[in-house]
């Protein structure tokens, strides 16, 4: 069996996992990664808080796989633009789509369209320094809403509350730390429509959440309540109990422990249902829930108002489509059985899926090595076979990089990744920081292949 070449589409943990899992397999195989920005690792390094304890571990891990050189990573190639899919699969004997999720699911209320109601996808892409995003951020509010108790939610409202000294320890640009000096904030109210037992922060982000410095974690005794399920849940699951542990011991807290400047107020069992305000965001409309045996929640009727003037939907993230793929506009997912892409009822031979564009925005580490190590199944079986082949030379990038020369795309590669780590570590090292990363994408781009560049950072 000749060399089977694989190009692989995004280079955050989904493709570097499908990728790494592919590489040790029984296949004799050749594997390119491409990634539309410069540099790698996806929402890794553009969607998680420069402050959460974990992401050094995470990139050491992923920078490990890659550092290997049996993968090799191409960046700065937009798949659609620089090159379409049904070109890369003339040279490719098989595809795998890894694009992730990095757009906000939609909530439909009266009131999200006002200006001062946020994407968090869009405000993390800015405090995380992506270069396709604003420079800067409109921090006016003092008093703020966030929806959604994950993850997500949760490094929102911990930037939003923290000082800026506090961040200057973390990587996050100078245009950020900058914006966030300015910050007028004192109170952020975050907002989950299930109980405690329900939440989805983790026990590691909510034990840091409560060591933020001058920062109060407020959670309400009638916020509180649990049913069968809930208990059930608390049983089983020793993260859930730490979470809920975590959260009771917030609600005792004593009135003259609240000394902090800035509030962190966490309120279950309310949805929204409206963001009021004519021409601004004036304030939210909260339904009270209760629980209904099951962990499921429903609408009481009583009716909370909180006056905000700014508002971050964390509500989940939406993947967006692949051009030249199919594309399941409801489920924002790439319609797929076990990570072979289907349009309709029919398989498309060669192209597979993998990660939250294969199964949706769920799931943690974990889950995105499952995905792979399913799709890559499907990948060997369908080369043994023989299903697997190239509609053109499939000589893989060797055949591709004639196409981007003569369309002059400035490609990226993993030398030229590790040139702008050792710049952006330079300019961490003149500041005092660990690193400072590089926003502005020209300037990306030039230092990781070498040339001259003006040194602007964004």
């Amino acid at each position: 069996m000749k060399t089977l070449n694989v190009a692989v589409i995004g280079a955050g943990p989904a493709g570097i996992y499908a990728s790494d899992i592919l590489s040790k397999s029984k296949l004799d195989v050749s594997i390119d990664l491409f990634e539309r920005l410069p540099a790698p690792y996806g929402l890794v390094r553009y969607g998680v808080a420069p402050d959460h304890p974990r992401i050094k571990a995470i990139i050491d891990a992923l920078y490990n796989t890659l550092k290997r050189g049996d993968i090799h990573f191409y960046g700065n190639i937009n798949i659609g633009s620089d090159v379409t899919l049904d070109e890369l699969r003339e040279y490719y004997d098989a595809i795998i789509i890894a694009t992730g999720a990095d757009a906000d699911a939609d909530l439909n209320i009266p009131g999200v369209d006002l200006p001062e109601s946020y994407g968090a996808a869009d405000f993390v892409s800015w405090y995380d320094g992506h270069p396709d995003y604003p420079r800067t951020w409109p921090l006016q509010a003092k008093e703020i809403a966030v929806f959604g108790v994950g993850n997500v939610a949760l490094d929102v409202a911990r930037v939003l509350a923290k000082h800026a000294e506090d961040m200057m320890v973390t990587e996050i640009p100078d245009n950020v730390a900058e914006g966030l000096k300015n910050n007028p904030v004192t109170d952020v109210h975050v907002f989950g429509r299930r109980g405690p037992a329900q939440v989805k922060f983790t026990p590691m982000e909510l034990r840091e959440l409560g060591h933020v410095p001058d920062v109060d974690i407020i959670v309400y005794p009638e916020d509180f309540d649990y049913d069968v399920a809930s208990e059930k849940a608390i049983e089983d699951s020793k993260m859930t109990k730490q979470v809920v542990d975590q959260l009771t011991n917030w609600v005792f807290q004593e009135p003259e422990e609240l000394t902090a400047s800035r509030r962190i107020h966490i309120h279950m069992l309310q949805q929204p249902v409206e963001i009021l305000g004519d021409e601004h965001v004036e304030g939210v409309r909260m339904e009270r829930m209760a629980l209904q045996g099951d962990g499921s929640v429903k609408g009481t009727g009583e009716m909370i108002d909180y006056p905000v003037q700014a508002v971050y939907r964390a509500i989940g993230y939406a993947s967006s489509p692949i051009d030249g793929a199919p594309f399941d506009g409801k489920k924002k997912v790439v319609p797929n059985v076990a990570g072979r892409v289907m349009r309709g009822e029919e398989i498309i031979t060669g192209l597979y899926a993998t990660g939250w564009i294969k199964r949706g925005p769920v799931g943690l580490i974990g889950s995105t090595k499952s995905d792979a190590r399913e799709t890559i199944d499907c990948i060997v079986e369908d080369a043994e076979a023989g299903l697997l082949a190239a509609k053109g030379s499939g000589n893989g990038f060797e055949g591709l990089r004639v196409l981007l020369d003569e369309r002059s795309t400035r490609y990226t590669t993993w030398q030229g990744w590790e040139l702008l780590e050792a710049f952006e570590k330079e300019l961490g090292a003149q500041r005092g920081r660990t690193r400072v990363k590089v926003v502005e994408r020209e300037t990306m781009t030039a230092v990781s292949r070498g040339e001259d560049h003006d040194g602007k950072l964004y």
